[in-house]
């Protein structure tokens, strides 16, 4: 596995553990339908949220809105789309997005709720 696709894969680990001690049920990491993948789903006070997680070192950080790009919201609302009619279940449904920040030996974490709408 390539070196950044293991910090990928670590930054979501990071960000499940972050999800989880905030009170969170993991429901699926890695989520395929068609072309999209969503990172992680997961539920809390009855409510689906759909989660990003995007790995940076420190010295590359961008905007979110330059992340989640108008092709990356319509892929992960296809998704969540999927996932929901698989449940057979009426939820109400999120989109966060999870920054994992690499700072030396540390990492930073940062939770946006609500990081963009579907409609």
């Amino acid at each position: 596995m390539a070196d950044h696709n293991k910090f990928g894969k670590l930054g979501e680990q990071k960000a499940v553990d972050f999800l989880k001690t905030s009170g969170y049920e993991i429901k699926s990491l890695n989520y395929r339908y068609l072309n999209a993948e969503v990172d992680i789903i997961a539920e809390k006070e009855g409510i689906l949220v759909v989660v990003e997680v995007k790995s940076r070192n420190k010295g590359f950080l961008e905007d979110i809105s330059h992340v989640i790009t108008p092709k990356k919201v319509k892929l992960l609302t296809m998704a969540a789309n999927r996932y929901v009619e698989e449940q057979d279940k009426e939820f109400e449904v999120r989109f966060d997005v999870i920054p994992v920040i690499k700072n030396a030996d540390n990492f930073e974490i940062e939770h946006f709720e609500n990081a963009f709408y579907h409609f």
